[in-house]
């Protein structure tokens, strides 16, 4: 794929970014659509999105701008798909089926949801504490599920700063919840 059209002072470093780029992409997009042919269209669609963002020519982190464009092109494929399946299956009549599947839904009181809330935000305020590099390797790696090898090559170094970050967020967020729950 030729990178030139956007890049017209960094043709050599887009497609650098290409070469470096593609196939982490290609993985990334593998852990979550378990198709070969439909990660490498995500791959190509990412690109040509780069070409098109008004950003694309300065980003100021390019490793880290094309990470946020393939989690957006994710986030508007699952959007698409769940309007595409409500629609599909909104004149099926399910009538036993929805009977005995709310035997097995667990109970949402309003309790439990607040509680889960309140869970979400502590740790959303402990990662907040962190620097932004080491909060972003932790969600790389612990919900993004990105191979610890992956995020090294992507910030430029080594997979053991890459395991040291990750057990510096869990120890910080084992201590924060451990002071918070006495």
């Amino acid at each position: 794929m030729a990178l030139r059209k956007g890049f017209r002072d960094g043709d050599c470093r887009a497609e650098h970014l290409y070469a470096e780029l593609r196939l982490p992409l290609i993985r990334f997009f593998m852990r979550r659509v378990k198709d070969r042919a439909d990660a490498e269209d995500l791959t190509q669609e990412v690109f040509s999105r780069l070409l098109n963002s008004s950003n694309a020519s300065s980003p100021v982190d390019p490793k880290g701008f094309v990470f946020q464009i393939a989690i957006n092109l994710l986030r508007d494929r699952g959007r698409r798909g769940q309007v595409r399946n409500t629609a599909l299956l909104s004149d099926v009549y399910f009538g036993p089926v929805d009977e005995i599947a709310g035997e097995f839904l667990e109970d949402r009181d309003p309790e439990r949801v607040l509680l889960g809330r309140e869970s979400v935000a502590q740790v959303v305020r402990a990662l907040s504490e962190l620097n932004e590099r080491t909060r972003d390797i932790y969600i790389l790696f612990r919900l993004e599920n990105m191979k610890q090898h992956d995020i090294a090559s992507l910030y430029g170094i080594s997979r053991s700063t890459v395991e040291k970050e990750i057990m510096r967020v869990t120890m910080h967020l084992a201590l924060r919840f451990e002071r918070e729950s006495r």
